[in-house]
């Protein structure tokens, strides 16, 4: 990828954030995290340590931040960076509505200007997970935290990526895309509900990634649309989605 991806998701995101204020207020008002495009209760899937008391916590790519919200709640001392300005909007409107204080900056996730080994723990949901570069955001998260500290993050599964039609289409069930030698989407030009450039990688990819920068992997998980769901959503039928896993979570921890 040699676009300017970094402003194409900005500008997309920008442009698409009034359309996800609503989902946003209904996020910050949950009792319970729910994760990724079908709402997966974290009953059983854990993403966030249930006590943050006393952690400093980071979430790369936070949008509307209500993932920085569940944080909060959970007693961290939270930032939130993000760089598209009109998502963070939004976080901070709020923010102020539930009385959360949270520290959200505008930037780049992949440089995000932070204190070396300023957190706890890192964070990212459908963020930099998926609109950075793994090769820079990833070494970035590794400075963020201090020795011990953890990051977690979900984003898509590669099998939804080769499964998708190159015009965009809904995912069916047949190979679209190589497997091998995999690095993410280009999404601005395709015909079907045009977004911008996200990034993936090869299973094997990942882990030697994870390795070259040090990180070591604690647990993985793969997620599927629960029983209850029906249509289509981000571009993946939930009859695909129940059989084929269309997100995998990745905890990583920074050796001590």
């Amino acid at each position: 990828m040699t676009r300017d991806y970094l402003s194409i998701n900005r500008d997309v995101w920008d442009a698409d954030a009034g359309n996800w204020v609503d989902f946003a207020k209904g996020h910050w008002s949950l009792e319970s995290p729910k994760w990724g495009t079908w709402g997966n209760p974290d009953e059983g899937l854990n993403l966030l340590p249930a006590d943050m008391k006393g952690m400093d916590a980071v979430e790369l790519g936070c949008g509307t931040g209500y993932v920085s919200y569940w944080m909060t709640r959970r007693g961290a001392r939270v930032t939130g960076v993000d760089i598209s300005a009109a998502q963070l909007a939004t976080a901070r409107r709020l923010a102020t509505d539930h009385k959360a204080d949270i520290t959200f900056i505008e930037g780049n996730a992949e440089a995000t200007g932070l204190p070396d080994a300023s957190f706890d723990f890192a964070v990212s949901e459908y963020g930099a997970s998926i609109w950075c570069r793994p090769d820079r955001w990833l070494p970035e998260a590794w400075r963020l935290l201090r020795p011990g500290g953890r990051l977690v993050f979900l984003g898509n599964h590669p099998l939804s990526l080769i499964c998708s039609p190159l015009d965009g289409s809904p995912a069916d069930r047949m190979l679209h895309r190589p497997y091998r030698d995999m690095w993410g989407a280009d999404w601005t030009e395709v015909e079907f509900e045009p977004t911008g450039v996200c990034f993936n990688l090869t299973m094997s990819a990942w882990m030697d990634l994870f390795t070259d920068i040090g990180f070591h992997v604690t647990k993985y998980q793969e997620l599927y649309a629960p029983e209850w769901a029906l249509g289509t959503r981000a571009a993946i039928p939930a009859d695909w989605a129940k059989d084929y896993p269309v997100e995998h979570v990745w905890h990583l921890v920074k050796p001590e």
